[in-house]
């Protein structure tokens, strides 16, 4: 089974593409929490486990722990982030 990790920096409006930013910037939010991350990984059909004490190795020194999805062999890693960006901003709208 394949996992995939999460990072609340994919999401974050507040970094650039090269800062780790994997989504669009209208897909960006600000602050992302991996509890969001985690809700809309649920919502797309998928199972996810919070890692709190992880922190993104861009930003070792910020801990906002990731999300680990797990069962979602059918879709890219691509697409599953952007789909739960999708979802972060339906959540907080």
């Amino acid at each position: 089974m394949v996992e995939n990790v999460i990072w609340p920096a994919y999401l974050d409006s507040e970094l650039t593409r090269a800062e780790g930013r994997r989504v669009p910037a209208e897909l960006a939010v600000e602050e992302p929490t991996v509890e969001e991350i985690a809700s809309a990984v649920g919502q797309i059909g998928y199972d996810a486990r919070i890692e709190r004490d992880r922190s993104y190795p861009r930003e070792h020194w910020r801990e906002r722990g990731r999300v680990v999805v797990r069962g979602a062999d059918d879709s890219t890693k691509n697409d599953l982030v952007q789909a739960v960006a999708a979802y972060v901003v339906a959540m907080r709208e």
